[in-house]
């Protein structure tokens, strides 16, 4: 194998495993791994095959030009289909299935959803003793959990995530962290409106100042930069963080845009932060997860309050070829819709 970052002889790419493959993202990453060259594993519980859309996933795939990799582990051989992307029937609690997959690749990227992170802890044992990776990418894909000011309020979301990362180091395992903060998909449909699903019409809250800025990326660009970062040495060991200039705004600034895109002005309630912090705290545990989210990056400014320093890098400066859906280009698909 060659070194991360290096030309490999003949100009071949990383074998990339995607762990999380099905999820929304996963497929995401996925894609992008296959649109860059990669020879691209994915690695999907047993029973995820017979399930009716996971089947339907697998199909498309496969009409892409994928090549099929399936885990039999009955009788523990691997069954070939097609050829582009494999797929290895296992999971994250079952040891000789990861080890198996495993050894098979250069790069894993994981992307499990939130409440499976700590999961991750058996996949660096695995990688540590298969002794080829030469790249994990962690399933982080959100603010910095090192750098968050609101660990007490948190439920421990990111005090996993940095558990992780203590691992990772721990056990010396070459990796770069992907810092993206906020996916598009969230809280930006409702223009940063708790319980709406669209962007309001006649008022709107700004919580706080309304002059913090938060940073949204859709998943697809998410996934590119990812895939531009996992074989070069000037990400090994870093951070990468995804600013992109016009994907980060104030929710002042989001209101104005949208003010400007449907031709009317709308009645501003202004939320304190004592009265948001009062609301996080009324409300049970998992429904005020929006709330806590609005709090950390327009309040606290956990996306935006650091400068980028020298253990971590902008993908933006990195990869300047990578061509983001910027925050007005998204508002433009919402107003599209036919319920705006």
């Amino acid at each position: 194998m060659a070194m991360a970052g290096e030309e490999k002889t003949g100009g071949s790419r990383s074998n990339v495993l995607v762990i999380g493959a099905t999820g929304r993202f996963g497929q995401e990453l996925v894609k992008a791994s296959l649109a860059a060259g990669h020879p691209t594993y994915a690695l999907v519980r047993e029973p995820t095959f017979s399930r009716a859309d996971a089947s339907l996933l697998l199909r498309s795939f496969s009409s892409s030009g994928v090549t099929l990799l399936k885990w039999d582990s009955s009788d523990r051989h691997w069954a070939r289909f097609i050829e582009k992307i494999e797929f290895t029937a296992g999971s994250l609690q079952d040891f000789p299935s990861l080890l198996e997959a495993l050894k098979q690749v250069d790069v894993v990227i994981c992307a499990v959803p939130s409440s499976q992170v700590l999961e991750q802890k058996l996949l660096i044992r695995a990688i540590k003793q298969a002794g080829c990776i030469e790249r994990f990418i962690p399933s982080e894909f959100g603010a910095d959990p090192d750098k968050v000011q609101t660990l007490e309020m948190d439920h421990d979301f990111y005090k996993k995530k940095a558990e992780i990362r203590r691992c990772i180091e721990k056990e010396g395992i070459p990796h770069t962290y992907i810092s993206c903060n906020f996916f598009q998909r969230y809280l930006l449909p409702s223009l940063i409106q708790p319980g709406l699903k669209t962007p309001p019409t006649d008022k709107v809250k700004i919580f706080g100042s309304g002059n913090v800025k938060a940073v949204f990326v859709k998943e697809s660009d998410v996934a590119a930069f990812t895939i531009c970062a996992i074989d070069d040495t000037r990400t090994l060991n870093k951070v990468l963080y995804l600013r992109p200039s016009g994907n980060v705004y104030s929710q002042n600034e989001l209101t104005e845009i949208w003010e400007v895109k449907i031709g009317k002005k709308l009645e501003k309630i202004h939320v304190t932060e004592e009265q948001l912090l009062k609301s996080i705290h009324e409300t049970p545990f998992p429904s005020n997860i929006d709330l806590f989210f609005i709090y950390s990056a327009f309040i606290k400014g956990d996306h935006t309050y650091f400068s980028i320093g020298s253990s971590s890098l902008d993908g933006s400066e990195l990869y300047p070829h990578v061509r983001c859906t910027t925050v007005s280009e998204c508002l433009d698909m919402l107003l599209e819709r036919p319920s705006i």
